[in-house]
Protein backbone atom coordinates (compact mmCIF):
# COMPACT_ATOMS: atom_id res chain seq x y z
CA UNK A 1 0.00 0.00 0.00
CA UNK A 2 1.27 3.25 -1.10
CA UNK A 3 2.15 6.10 1.59
CA UNK A 4 0.58 8.81 -0.33
CA UNK A 5 1.86 11.86 2.50
CA UNK A 6 4.68 12.33 4.04
CA UNK A 7 5.41 15.03 6.71
CA UNK A 8 9.09 16.04 7.11
CA UNK A 9 11.25 18.44 9.74
CA UNK A 10 13.38 20.42 9.04
CA UNK A 11 16.76 20.92 11.09
CA UNK A 12 19.77 24.14 12.16
CA UNK A 13 19.45 27.32 10.15
CA UNK A 14 15.55 27.08 10.14
CA UNK A 15 13.61 29.61 12.57
CA UNK A 16 11.67 28.58 15.52
CA UNK A 17 8.62 30.21 15.44
CA UNK A 18 5.10 30.97 17.92
CA UNK A 19 3.73 27.97 19.83
CA UNK A 20 0.06 28.24 20.47
CA UNK A 21 -0.43 24.41 21.71
CA UNK A 22 -0.97 24.91 25.92
CA UNK A 23 0.72 21.90 26.92
CA UNK A 24 3.88 22.20 24.50
CA UNK A 25 4.38 25.67 26.28
CA UNK A 26 4.10 24.15 29.67
CA UNK A 27 6.56 21.84 28.31
CA UNK A 28 9.15 24.50 27.54
CA UNK A 29 8.80 26.40 30.40
CA UNK A 30 9.55 23.56 32.69
CA UNK A 31 12.47 22.61 31.10
CA UNK A 32 14.00 26.51 29.68
CA UNK A 33 12.42 28.35 32.19
CA UNK A 34 11.27 31.75 31.67
CA UNK A 35 14.34 33.22 29.76
CA UNK A 36 15.56 33.11 26.59
CA UNK A 37 14.12 29.62 24.52
CA UNK A 38 17.53 27.16 23.47
CA UNK A 39 17.54 27.88 19.48
CA UNK A 40 17.06 24.04 18.90
CA UNK A 41 14.06 24.07 21.37
CA UNK A 42 12.53 26.55 19.21
CA UNK A 43 12.89 24.92 16.56
CA UNK A 44 11.87 21.70 17.67
CA UNK A 45 8.67 23.57 19.35
CA UNK A 46 7.46 25.44 16.23
CA UNK A 47 7.82 21.94 14.52
CA UNK A 48 5.62 19.70 16.94
CA UNK A 49 3.47 22.89 17.45
CA UNK A 50 2.79 22.56 13.24
CA UNK A 51 2.15 18.96 13.24
CA UNK A 52 -0.30 19.27 15.94
CA UNK A 53 -2.04 21.93 14.32
CA UNK A 54 -2.07 20.08 10.65
CA UNK A 55 -3.26 16.74 13.11
CA UNK A 56 -6.56 18.98 14.42
CA UNK A 57 -6.98 20.05 10.32
CA UNK A 58 -7.26 16.04 9.71
CA UNK A 59 -4.22 15.90 8.14
CA UNK A 60 -3.10 12.85 9.06
CA UNK A 61 1.03 11.39 7.68
CA UNK A 62 1.56 8.20 6.17
CA UNK A 63 5.22 8.45 7.02
CA UNK A 64 7.63 11.27 8.80
CA UNK A 65 11.37 11.85 8.26
CA UNK A 66 13.22 14.64 10.30
CA UNK A 67 16.84 16.61 8.60
CA UNK A 68 19.23 16.80 11.72
CA UNK A 69 17.71 17.89 14.55
CA UNK A 70 14.30 17.40 12.99
CA UNK A 71 14.89 13.90 13.36
CA UNK A 72 13.59 14.68 17.13
CA UNK A 73 10.08 16.02 15.54
CA UNK A 74 9.86 13.35 13.46
CA UNK A 75 10.43 10.89 16.51
CA UNK A 76 7.51 12.70 17.94
CA UNK A 77 5.36 12.91 15.11
CA UNK A 78 5.94 8.79 14.84
CA UNK A 79 4.45 8.21 18.28
CA UNK A 80 8.18 6.85 19.54
CA UNK A 81 9.06 9.57 21.34
CA UNK A 82 6.94 11.39 24.08
CA UNK A 83 6.90 15.26 24.16
CA UNK A 84 8.16 15.89 27.91
CA UNK A 85 11.36 13.73 26.76
CA UNK A 86 11.62 15.19 23.63
CA UNK A 87 11.94 18.58 25.09
CA UNK A 88 14.06 17.90 27.84
CA UNK A 89 16.50 15.67 24.85
CA UNK A 90 16.74 19.01 22.63
CA UNK A 91 17.38 21.17 25.39
CA UNK A 92 20.89 19.05 26.14
CA UNK A 93 21.35 18.64 22.53
CA UNK A 94 21.29 22.47 21.74
CA UNK A 95 23.14 22.76 25.01
CA UNK A 96 25.75 19.77 24.34
CA UNK A 97 26.55 21.20 20.61
CA UNK A 98 27.22 24.81 21.68
CA UNK A 99 30.02 23.98 24.27
CA UNK A 100 31.50 21.42 21.46
CA UNK A 101 31.06 24.17 18.99
CA UNK A 102 33.01 26.69 22.17
CA UNK A 103 35.87 23.88 22.12
CA UNK A 104 35.81 23.34 18.68
CA UNK A 105 35.32 26.32 16.53
CA UNK A 106 34.06 25.40 13.09
CA UNK A 107 31.42 26.31 10.29
CA UNK A 108 29.66 24.31 7.59
CA UNK A 109 29.56 25.64 3.66
CA UNK A 110 26.53 25.03 0.86
CA UNK A 111 28.51 23.77 -2.26
CA UNK A 112 25.32 24.42 -4.86
CA UNK A 113 25.66 23.37 -8.56
CA UNK A 114 28.94 20.44 -7.53
CA UNK A 115 28.21 16.81 -7.85
CA UNK A 116 28.46 15.35 -4.60
CA UNK A 117 30.90 12.93 -6.17
CA UNK A 118 33.19 15.92 -7.00
CA UNK A 119 32.72 17.37 -3.80
CA UNK A 120 33.42 13.38 -1.59
CA UNK A 121 36.76 13.66 -3.80
CA UNK A 122 37.59 17.18 -2.58
CA UNK A 123 37.17 16.19 0.86
CA UNK A 124 38.78 12.93 0.72
CA UNK A 125 42.00 14.46 -0.74
CA UNK A 126 41.79 17.41 1.63
CA UNK A 127 44.15 18.63 4.71
CA UNK A 128 42.52 19.67 7.62
CA UNK A 129 39.10 18.18 9.62
CA UNK A 130 36.54 18.80 6.73
CA UNK A 131 33.88 16.49 6.03
CA UNK A 132 31.04 15.83 3.67
CA UNK A 133 27.88 16.48 6.15
CA UNK A 134 24.57 16.84 4.27
CA UNK A 135 24.07 15.52 0.87
CA UNK A 136 20.97 17.45 0.62
CA UNK A 137 20.09 16.60 -3.20
CA UNK A 138 21.82 15.95 -6.29
CA UNK A 139 23.38 19.55 -6.38
CA UNK A 140 23.82 20.46 -3.05
CA UNK A 141 26.20 18.97 -0.70
CA UNK A 142 27.16 20.54 2.59
CA UNK A 143 30.69 20.39 3.97
CA UNK A 144 31.59 20.97 7.50
CA UNK A 145 34.74 21.15 9.82
CA UNK A 146 37.96 24.00 9.95
CA UNK A 147 37.51 26.65 8.80
CA UNK A 148 40.78 26.94 6.39
CA UNK A 149 39.79 23.48 5.21
CA UNK A 150 36.13 24.33 3.81
CA UNK A 151 37.76 27.17 2.09
CA UNK A 152 40.46 24.34 0.65
CA UNK A 153 37.95 22.03 -0.57
CA UNK A 154 35.60 25.32 -1.84
CA UNK A 155 38.09 26.23 -4.19
CA UNK A 156 38.33 22.98 -5.50
CA UNK A 157 35.15 22.46 -6.70
CA UNK A 158 32.41 24.21 -8.75
CA UNK A 159 29.13 25.70 -7.85
CA UNK A 160 28.32 28.26 -5.69
CA UNK A 161 29.26 28.37 -2.26
CA UNK A 162 27.41 29.55 0.70
CA UNK A 163 28.57 29.82 4.45
CA UNK A 164 25.59 28.64 6.29
CA UNK A 165 24.29 30.38 9.97
CA UNK A 166 25.36 27.77 11.62
CA UNK A 167 27.48 28.02 15.57
CA UNK A 168 29.56 24.99 14.71
CA UNK A 169 30.65 22.19 12.51
CA UNK A 170 27.92 19.95 13.02
CA UNK A 171 27.81 16.14 11.39
CA UNK A 172 31.45 16.09 11.94
CA UNK A 173 33.80 14.51 14.77
CA UNK A 174 34.20 18.74 16.27
CA UNK A 175 30.79 16.83 18.02
CA UNK A 176 32.40 13.66 19.24
CA UNK A 177 32.18 14.73 22.96
CA UNK A 178 28.63 16.01 22.40
CA UNK A 179 27.27 12.92 21.00
CA UNK A 180 28.64 10.65 23.42
CA UNK A 181 27.08 12.35 25.97
CA UNK A 182 23.46 11.73 23.98
CA UNK A 183 23.97 8.71 23.68
CA UNK A 184 24.27 8.35 27.30
CA UNK A 185 21.33 10.47 27.69
CA UNK A 186 19.43 8.28 24.94
CA UNK A 187 20.08 5.06 27.20
CA UNK A 188 17.85 6.46 29.52
CA UNK A 189 14.68 7.74 27.51
CA UNK A 190 11.88 4.98 27.02
CA UNK A 191 10.97 5.09 22.82
CA UNK A 192 8.18 2.82 21.61
CA UNK A 193 7.66 1.52 18.43
CA UNK A 194 6.75 4.19 16.21
CA UNK A 195 3.11 4.47 15.28
CA UNK A 196 3.79 5.49 11.39
CA UNK A 197 6.85 4.66 9.41
CA UNK A 198 9.86 7.39 9.60
CA UNK A 199 12.45 7.30 7.39
CA UNK A 200 16.24 7.55 9.09
CA UNK A 201 18.47 10.55 7.61
CA UNK A 202 21.49 9.08 8.07
CA UNK A 203 20.68 6.22 5.40
CA UNK A 204 17.01 6.37 4.07
CA UNK A 205 16.05 3.55 5.68
CA UNK A 206 12.40 2.86 7.32
CA UNK A 207 12.69 2.64 11.39
CA UNK A 208 10.11 0.45 12.64
CA UNK A 209 11.53 -0.46 16.17
CA UNK A 210 12.26 2.02 19.08
CA UNK A 211 15.52 0.88 19.29
CA UNK A 212 16.11 2.09 15.31
CA UNK A 213 14.66 5.35 16.11
CA UNK A 214 17.56 5.65 19.24
CA UNK A 215 20.24 4.17 16.98
CA UNK A 216 19.23 6.64 14.24
CA UNK A 217 19.18 9.78 17.36
CA UNK A 218 22.20 8.81 18.88
CA UNK A 219 24.42 8.20 15.63
CA UNK A 220 22.96 11.21 13.90
CA UNK A 221 25.40 13.91 15.55
CA UNK A 222 28.27 12.63 13.35
CA UNK A 223 26.85 11.04 10.54
CA UNK A 224 25.93 12.80 7.50
CA UNK A 225 22.67 13.94 6.97
CA UNK A 226 21.41 11.72 3.46
CA UNK A 227 18.71 13.91 2.63
CA UNK A 228 18.86 12.45 -1.04
CA UNK A 229 18.49 9.05 0.18
CA UNK A 230 15.43 10.27 2.25
CA UNK A 231 13.50 11.54 -0.42
CA UNK A 232 14.46 8.26 -2.84
CA UNK A 233 12.60 6.12 0.21
CA UNK A 234 9.95 8.35 0.12
CA UNK A 235 9.26 8.17 -3.60
CA UNK A 236 9.94 4.36 -3.87
CA UNK A 237 7.06 4.12 -0.92
CA UNK A 238 4.77 5.88 -3.26
CA UNK A 239 4.45 9.23 -1.46
CA UNK A 240 2.92 11.90 -3.70
CA UNK A 241 3.13 14.54 -1.10
CA UNK A 242 5.95 15.83 0.88
CA UNK A 243 4.43 19.21 3.71
CA UNK A 244 7.23 20.84 5.55
CA UNK A 245 6.53 21.77 8.83
CA UNK A 246 8.96 24.72 8.46
CA UNK A 247 9.73 27.67 6.54
CA UNK A 248 10.10 26.06 3.14
CA UNK A 249 13.71 24.66 2.53
CA UNK A 250 12.75 20.94 2.81
CA UNK A 251 10.14 21.66 0.33
CA UNK A 252 11.69 23.67 -2.26
CA UNK A 253 14.82 21.11 -2.13
CA UNK A 254 12.16 18.69 -3.98
CA UNK A 255 12.63 21.13 -6.92
CA UNK A 256 16.60 19.38 -7.76
CA UNK A 257 15.34 16.04 -7.97
CA UNK A 258 14.48 15.48 -12.02
CA UNK A 259 13.45 12.19 -11.27
CA UNK A 260 11.37 12.25 -8.28
CA UNK A 261 7.64 12.91 -8.62
CA UNK A 262 6.39 14.39 -5.44
CA UNK A 263 4.57 18.01 -4.59
CA UNK A 264 6.31 19.82 -2.19
CA UNK A 265 4.54 22.24 0.26
CA UNK A 266 4.68 24.26 3.37
CA UNK A 267 2.29 23.65 6.36
CA UNK A 268 1.16 27.08 6.59
CA UNK A 269 0.21 26.55 2.91
CA UNK A 270 -2.13 23.87 4.05
CA UNK A 271 -3.21 25.30 7.31
CA UNK A 272 -4.38 28.32 5.17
Amino acid sequence: MALRLAVVFPGQGTAGGEVSDRELREAIQRYAGDGEVPYQLSVFASSVDTFRKLEKKGIEADVVAGHSLGEYAAAYAAGSLGLEDGVRLVVERDRLMTEASTRNPGGMTAIIGAGAREVADAVDSAEGAVVAANFNTPRQTVISGEMGAMEAVAGRVGGKKRKLDIAGAFHSPFMQEAAVAMDALLAEVHLKDPEIPMISGIEGAVLAKADDVRLALRDQMLSPVRWVAVVERLAALGVEEVVEAGGGTLARMLRDFEDVEMRGRVAKEVLS
